[in-house]
């Protein structure tokens, strides 16, 4: 019976002894954790899409708590996010979020676009790329093969008679199509931007011509009729600065290709 008690005894001390040891170590080895980060991620869309360049929202929710990102990096949530995740921060937001959208900057149909063979293969544009450059003989045409439809975490994109194109109300501008596109023809522009150039072909205009019946052909029309000097002709394609542009819309009056695009003439999924 005594060694059963001492048994205790000693067990008894043992376990206070340990409690104590693992008590101290807690309190010597505890890591405070920054309440911000919770808050900040409750906020964010928890999408994942790396549109801000990080792995998730969680990645990014503590990055922006350490000061390792801006609080408007997130580039779904627009300027209400970031106002909500500044005042979370405590810090004042110094600049008005830019609203942007996905543009797919290709115009050329199945209407207007030739084609060097009939394709058969796996239906991406990664793998039809590897195949000569695709099937479409402009070397920057839109393949049409759903990779930037299927990357989209928000069901933005849809294939329309061969050309990928945008919902915009639909549209974050995460950026995941613009990384995921192979001919690299899907940009990111203003929201309000009231035109675009629907191509971005780098071939003289004579070559143009022979790909697609819709090509810019670099004539310089556009730039000689914006009163705003808003359009210049970059590496054989027009280019415009929204920054600049008064959407006027003398621009698209004059192309003769037609493929100066408006709000009004808008190749998206709710044209």
């Amino acid at each position: 019976m005594t060694n059963i008690l001492w048994a205790v005894f000693w067990m008894t001390i043992f376990g206070v002894g340990v409690g104590l040891i693992l008590a101290v170590a807690g309190k010597k080895l505890y890591v405070k954790s920054d309440c911000r980060i919770e808050a900040i991620a409750e906020m964010l869309p928890k999408v994942n899409c790396g549109g801000c360049g990080r792995v998730g929202c969680a990645e990014l929710a503590k990055d922006i708590a350490e000061g390792a990102a801006a609080v408007d990096a997130c580039p779904v949530g627009g300027n209400e996010l970031a106002r909500a995740v500044a005042e979370v921060m405590g810090v004042p937001l110094d600049r008005k979020t830019v609203h942007y959208r996905a543009q797919v900057m290709c115009s050329g149909t199945n209407d207007f676009a030739r084609r060097k063979f009939k394709y058969a293969g796996i239906k991406d544009c990664v793998a039809a790329n590897r195949l000569s450059g695709g099937d479409k003989v402009c070397p920057n045409g839109c393949l049409g093969f759903n990779t930037c439809a299927d990357s989209c975490p928000f069901d933005a994109i849809h294939i329309i008679n061969g050309v990928a194109a945008v919902d915009y109300h639909k549209c974050t501008a995460c950026g995941v199509c613009v990384i995921a596109c192979p001919k690299q023809i899907i940009k990111l522009i203003p929201y309000e931007a009231t035109h675009w150039v629907g191509c971005i072909s780098t071939d003289r205009g004579a070559t143009v011509r022979k790909y697609c019946d819709v090509g810019c052909i670099a004539c310089n029309l556009c730039v000689k009729k914006c009163p705003e000097d808003a359009i210049t002709v970059d590496d054989n394609f027009a280019v415009i600065n929204h920054e600049k542009c008064s959407s006027c819309g003398e621009c698209e009056k004059v192309c003769p290709q037609r493929v100066i695009w408006s709000g009004g003439r808008q190749l998206t999924v709710d044209s």
